[in-house]
């Protein structure tokens, strides 16, 4: 393609339909808010890192532990989103707040199946086998996440609500709102200020579940009392919906338990590698809180392509969802291998804030050893965001079966085994198990790929049609008779 046909294809496809602007006006607020969840997380783990090196080592795995108790419900009360932009794209509002009712059901029935996690804190860190110190950290942070536990899937929820009709600016700002909350609270909480006591990695693990509740009462208040909420008849439909509920769980229930099974699967890696020692532990942490500064910010082009597939399967333009599905890609393939060479050329950049006000005897062996596993990171990120996208449009269709059974089989096999073969005592290498992870994301990027071109999914659909659709549909099939 010449230089001049390379610029008019970027031109047409900017202003097209499912076209890149389309994808940034949509994918552009989501990005700043799943963005300001990141800068939550590195502020947390920066606060902590001036703190102890065994608070930093214990943030990661009691963090990801306790994300994963919640990732069933989280990722089923959130598959309400597909529900909510085919039914947009449909034109059958009068479903939608219904489809939100239920999301909203499961969230506050996730609490009472959340809360008693918290008594297997003591024996779940223990069988991990990490340091002493560590481990008596990790036991406080996760009992008190997992506090905040039906908060984080409420907000989940009924985020999806917003999200699914394309009023991705409300989620940006109640995100970053609670971002906000979360970073002064961690500020007064974990390093004593305000007059507050110092209370170290227990103080990080109340200032993210007061601002999850914050954030959930934010969400929960728009959607009833908000100005939408007449368009919608939100109050009107907050019955249960048997059926509804039961399309929910079947379509839901596949992507939560994928989205549980891969967190499980990075926890159990993360857990592995705890084995091998402190410092492989806090070098494995900062990596994957450096990535996740680039990373997280890449789901919100997910949950956009998602909502996008949705909309435009509920208007039966299949060509039109393609199209989104590849203009999100172009968009995070080239940001992701841009940030790939940044952390080739320059990981300090991203490493110096950890280290700002850390002892530099301990912080240095850290960040050696975090300098070499960036470059991990950046070799497989060239195709996460693959992932993301792919995964997303199969999710946006209803294709979640096939998602949930690819996703967990290939992290056993090429992840967590592996992983637990070199890291079962504390001679194993580091090196070895990185390449495992990074074989996993590849492989899986490929196999989301050739699923999206087989075009299976452009049939799918976990809405009814609607009446009038259904109707125009009986009468054409009369007149061809």
């Amino acid at each position: 393609m010449s230089p001049a046909g390379g610029v008019g294809f970027l031109r047409r496809r900017w202003h097209a339909r499912s076209g890149y602007r389309e994808v940034l006006a949509l994918a552009g607020p989501l990005v700043l808010s799943t963005g300001s969840m990141t800068v939550q997380q590195f502020v947390d783990r920066m606060f902590l890192s001036w703190h102890s090196p065994e608070a930093l080592a214990a943030a990661l795995p009691a963090g990801t532990i306790s994300f994963t108790v919640m990732c069933f419900f989280i990722g089923t009360a959130s598959y309400v989103n597909t529900f909510v932009a085919q039914y947009h794209g449909s034109g059958q509002p009068e479903r939608i707040a219904a489809s939100v009712w239920q999301a909203i059901y499961v969230a506050l029935l996730s609490a009472l199946f959340i809360l008693p996690f918290a008594l297997l804190a003591e024996p779940l860190f223990r069988l991990a086998g990490h340091d002493g110190a560590v481990q008596e950290a990790e036991c406080v942070y996760f009992r008190i996440l997992i506090l905040g536990g039906g908060a984080s899937v409420l907000s989940a929820a009924v985020s999806s609500f917003f999200t699914g009709i394309g009023k991705t600016a409300t989620v940006m700002w109640v995100n970053i709102g609670a971002a906000a909350l979360n970073g002064i609270l961690d500020y007064a909480m974990v390093l004593g200020n305000f007059g507050l006591p110092k209370m170290g990695i227990a103080g990080a693990g109340w200032a993210t579940v007061i601002a999850q509740s914050c954030g959930a009462l934010m969400f929960l208040g728009l959607f009833l009392l908000g100005p939408l909420r007449a368009r919608y008849n939100v109050w009107h439909n907050w019955r249960v919906d048997w059926p509804l509920l039961g399309r929910l769980l079947r379509f839901g229930a596949p992507s939560g338990v994928q989205f549980m099974l891969d967190i499980l699967a990075w926890s159990v890696f993360i857990m592995l590698v705890g084995r091998l020692g402190v410092a492989e532990l806090g070098a494995t942490t900062l990596a994957f809180q450096v990535n996740s500064i680039v990373f997280m910010p890449m789901i919100g082009f997910a949950i956009a392509t998602s909502t996008l597939v949705g909309q435009r399967l509920g208007e039966n333009r299949a060509d039109l969802a393609t199209t989104a599905t590849w203009s999100a890609f172009h968009i995070t393939f080239g940001y992701m291998a841009f940030v790939a060479a940044l952390y080739v050329l320059t990981p300090n950049l991203f490493l110096a804030p950890f280290g700002a006000k850390a002892d530099p005897a301990e912080f240095a062996p850290l960040r050696d050893m975090a300098v070499i596993l960036l470059r991990f990171v950046a070799l497989y990120s060239l195709l996460d965001g693959a992932n993301l996208i792919f995964s997303a449009a199969l999710k946006g269709a209803g294709d979640t079966v096939f998602v949930m059974f690819l996703s967990s089989s290939l992290g056993l096999v090429l992840m967590v085994l592996p992983t637990w073969l070199v890291c079962r005592d504390e001679n194993g290498s580091i090196w070895a198990a990185w390449w495992s992870l990074t074989a996993f994301v590849m492989v899986l990027a490929v196999c989301f790929l050739l699923r999206f071109l087989q075009g299976k999914w452009k049939s799918m659909r976990v809405v009814e049609e609607a009446p009038a659709a259904a109707d125009e549909v009986a009468l054409a099939e009369v007149e061809t008779a």
